[in-house]
């Protein structure tokens, strides 16, 4: 066996670049097709379930308040709804998300823009998307600490990444000779240098914002530290209350009179989780209806919260530079909001690693059975030798 000092920076490379990809494989290939798919999400869910975005027209024209009650009538009466959104895209359902169920859990309706018509009502997370979110982010096991080991995956693929181009990379520094069909006879060989060459720099940046999102509180922290960010808001949605001061339709007409310039998006209707002012108790604040709304041209997004209780308006400030970067780490990760190059690059980063993955074994067993054939012809040629 040769000694560490005896051993190059590349055979070096190459061990490690071999067996992360035998530790992580088994999870990288389900978690990249996974992901891959994801980047498409709406268009997948329209192909699998066309009634469900059979729409009559563009236009959501109807209150808010006919919205809301168009879903409660297709679920038990103990729903409550929780969030109105508006369609992003022309042609798309207006869907209300509700609280059903004991315990409660959320269910999205699927409605006509037009008539309010019940199209669909869809438990998202039993849904083949939602199935593939939850698989992609934590393999459907949150309680075991599936979002970290999905993180760790990431981290294999971004090792993977650098080393692979680092053993692309040709001997004495002829790139073009390096982008050659031919570098071995074996066509899996060559398979595997090349579209690992074109892939490794994407999948590097595809890996680490994973890695990121797979940590948020140290991700958060550690973004914090370099530029500010805003105080996070609570995640998912809360109890909401049983009965509201204002109607949804005078909580968007005020919110809509804040930013008259802007479209609403979504609005959300006010919770427990915000926390109910009892008597005597100013400082926690009272039941909030929450407004998202963006510029005609999609540029410019505002968050406004209506007090349920006094109408009163207020504006949440506008992201901040670490806020701005985090989303953009999102964004990269799904090929969303980056144009549709972008959108096939993250695609193509989620199906190369199962077709990397076959021909790196390919290439590893080939190499192994070359090994012992011979190591099998060594005593023989010894012994010849020795004649």
């Amino acid at each position: 066996m040769p000694s560490i000092a005896s051993v190059g920076p590349r055979s070096i490379w190459r061990r490690l670049h071999r067996w992360t990809a035998i530790a992580a494989m088994v999870l990288l290939v389900p978690i990249s097709l996974s992901g891959a798919l994801l980047v498409w999400h709406d268009a997948l869910d329209a192909m699998m379930h066309p009634a469900r975005y059979a729409t009559t027209g563009a236009d959501a024209a109807l209150p808010a308040a006919d919205y809301l009650a168009s879903a409660a009538t297709a679920l038990p009466d103990d729903a409550q709804a929780a969030a109105l959104r508006f369609p992003a895209e022309r042609g798309r359902p207006v869907t209300v998300t509700m609280r059903a169920g004991a315990p409660a859990s959320p269910v999205t309706v699927y409605l006509d823009p037009p008539t309010g018509r019940v199209l669909d009502v869809v438990d998202f997370r039993a849904s083949l998307v939602g199935i593939l979110h939850r698989f992609h982010e934590n393999l459907t096991i949150p309680e075991y600490s599936g979002r970290q080991i999905v993180g760790w995956a990431g981290a294999g693929m971004l090792v993977l990444s650098l080393t692979g181009l680092w053993l692309w990379w040709p001997r004495g520094g002829r790139i073009l000779a390096g982008l050659r069909w031919r570098r071995s006879s074996a066509t899996t060989a060559n398979l595997h240098y090349l579209l690992g060459f074109w892939i490794a720099l994407p999948l590097a940046v595809v890996s680490a914002s994973g890695i990121y999102l797979a940590f948020p509180q140290t991700a958060r922290t550690a973004m914090s530290s370099v530029a500010a960010m805003r105080l996070q808001p609570p995640r998912g949605f809360g109890e909401p209350v049983s009965a509201t001061a204002l109607t949804a339709d005078r909580a968007l007409e005020i919110a809509r009179g804040a930013a008259p310039d802007m479209v609403a998006t979504a609005l959300f209707v006010p919770s427990r989780g915000g926390g109910e002012r009892p008597r005597g108790d100013e400082a926690r604040p009272a039941p909030a209806w929450r407004v998202d709304l963006r510029s005609a041209q999609g540029s410019e997004i505002a968050t406004v919260m209506v007090d349920d209780h006094s109408g009163a308006v207020r504006r949440l400030p506008d992201p901040l530079a670490g806020d701005r970067a985090a989303q953009w780490i999102r964004w990269i990760h799904e090929g969303s909001h980056s144009g549709p190059v972008w959108q096939v690059i993250v695609f193509l980063c989620g199906i190369f690693p199962t077709i990397l993955a076959i021909t790196g074994l390919v290439i590893w067993l080939r190499g192994r059975a070359r090994r012992k054939a011979v190591e099998q012809a060594r005593p023989a040629l010894q012994l010849d030798a020795a004649e």
